[in-house]
């Protein structure tokens, strides 16, 4: 985890962020990132960063004008690394929240919690990359074209493991349960 055994070139691709957690969210600390790299070179099989604060029930556009531009420099910088470095087919790279944002601005000019509609960006892993999957309505609220449940997102990161998504596991009581529903398809276009 020192990064001061990184090039200051490497360091200034990432970008640097600040350490300082937003609100009740996560700092919005590209160091993370890079620290994420470094531990999947040395051998960590899962490495999870919680990144920012994107809860913008309030000043949405100011908000996303500081974080955005942090995120995009060092999550790009976090997937050109990948594919430098010939990880491309053994990482995956996701980015995704719990849930879509209203389409519609509310009074305090922010994005309320959205059920109906998310995003994740995928990349890596094996995966053909460099498409766009399904759609909305012009305003975001609803999916129109090749809609993708959540549990598909789930059960094509599991396929691309090599771990059948409905695999039956034991819980903590030893109950046995499949690891998804079997309704959770792997999406076919991000298929390895």
């Amino acid at each position: 985890l020192d990064l001061s055994k990184e090039s200051h070139h490497v360091r200034a691709q990432y970008g640097f962020g600040s350490s300082r957690h937003q609100g009740d969210g996560a700092p919005l600390w590209n160091d993370q990132l890079l620290m994420a790299r470094r531990l999947v070179e040395a051998g960590v099989r899962c490495v999870t960063v919680a990144y920012g604060f994107w809860d913008t029930h309030g000043g949405n556009f100011r908000h996303l004008r500081q974080n955005l531009p942090v995120f995009d420099q060092g999550i790009s910088a976090l997937i050109s690394d990948i594919h430098q470095r010939g990880l491309a087919n053994d990482v995956s790279v996701v980015v995704w929240g719990e849930f879509g944002r209203t389409p519609r601005i509310n009074r305090d000019i922010g994005r309320d919690h959205w059920a109906p509609v998310n995003t994740v960006l995928m990349a890596g892993g094996g995966m053909p990359t460099g498409q766009l999957l399904g759609g909305t309505d012009r305003i975001g609220a609803y999916a129109t074209q090749n809609p993708v449940h959540y549990r598909n997102i789930l059960a094509t990161m599991y396929h691309n493991l090599g771990i059948d998504p409905h695999s039956i596991v034991t819980d903590v009581f030893g109950r046995p349960t499949t690891i998804l529903p079997e309704d959770a398809r792997p999406v076919r276009e991000l298929c390895a």
